[in-house]
């Protein structure tokens, strides 16, 4: 007679196991063995969500897998680093639908297409509490030459690639304080990761880092890393026509576009005379960017220049996780 298989084993049979890597195993270990390509270093990042407070508790699964991958793969971009394979860990309430796994294993395995990765293994607990997901992922560079926080230099310009505040917006249109407007709801629910840029900026760019907990905080991460001052134009800071339109009016909307998170854009700085190679890989990568201000010599600090030619310092804002 043929064995039944535990309930978890059943369900990662039927959700996860046709997602798996090479390496997994089959996701029938408790580990999985992986083989870096050749002359290459590991670059590794984890990312958590907990519904209610990184998705909303009515987003559709299918979203909310794409969502997590996204954003660790936006880390991966961050760095210039080619993607791998990744790690998964699903806390579910008991009695969660198995249609609502089942969605959201597709969601991944949508984007697993369309980004070229798999899963490696990880875990599926129960948990009294909202969802929990976590999800770590193995990307990979050439030794030496992944971006990070800590090399911008004074003289240095600052870049950021696509539209920003975008995800701020979305996420007003899914809670009810906007109108609806499909373009800013999907720029929340699926982040677009900066991978072919990232990996175009690699040798031009001498610091980067993604936007995911507002442009400001995040330039000041940066900052700190570089032992820089940031001084940037707001007026510069390059927006969606669906931002522009609401900034238009209501101008004091501005500032919280650039104190908000969930953009999963990439800032990044680099040297004036790789201005024009950065423009060439962006129009490849097929993403714009946007010159918005210039590393200086100073302690860590962000100054932003309003419309009036202002200098303000940058004041409290973005995402804290605590």
């Amino acid at each position: 007679m043929a064995m039944t298989l535990p309930a978890e084993f059943s369900l990662i049979a039927r959700h996860f196991a046709p997602l798996a890597a090479p390496g997994s195993l089959g996701l029938t270990d408790d580990a999985a063995v992986l083989t870096p390509p050749p002359g290459r270093e590991l670059v590794l990042a984890a990312d958590a969500m907990v519904a209610g407070v990184h998705f909303l508790l009515d987003d559709p699964a299918e979203t909310i897998g794409r969502k997590l991958l996204r954003s660790n793969l936006s880390d991966l971009a961050a760095m210039g680093a080619t993607p791998l394979a990744y790690l998964l860990t699903v806390g579910l309430p008991r009695g969660t639908p198995d249609a609502w796994i089942a969605a959201f294993a597709a969601g991944l395995a949508l984007d697993q297409q369309e980004f070229g990765l798999g899963v490696l293994g990880g875990d599926t607990v129960s948990t009294p509490g909202p969802i929990h997901l976590s999800l770590t992922i193995l990307g990979h560079v050439a030794p030496g030459t992944a971006l990070t926080r800590g090399g911008a230099r004074p003289g240095d310009e600052i870049w950021v690639s696509g539209s920003i505040g975008d995800g701020y917006l979305g996420l007003a249109v899914l809670q009810g304080r906007l109108p609806m407007d499909a373009y800013l709801a999907d720029r929340y629910r699926l982040p677009q990761p900066r991978l072919a840029l990232g990996l175009g900026l690699v040798g031009l760019a001498r610091a980067a880092m993604d936007v995911s907990d507002g442009l400001l905080q995040d330039l000041g991460h940066l900052c700190r890393a570089s032992g820089c001052t940031a001084r940037i134009e707001a007026a510069a800071v390059p927006l969606s026509a669906p931002a522009t339109a609401l900034v238009a009016a209501d101008v004091s909307l501005r500032q919280k576009l650039i104190t908000g998170g969930d953009d999963y854009e990439l800032l990044f700085a680099a040297p004036p005379e790789a201005g024009s190679a950065i423009e060439a890989r962006a129009l490849e990568a097929g993403v714009a960017v946007t010159r918005i201000g210039r590393f200086a010599a100073g302690e860590p600090a962000v100054v932003v220049v309003d419309a009036a030619g202002v200098e303000r310092p940058a004041g409290p804002g973005g995402w804290s996780h605590f």
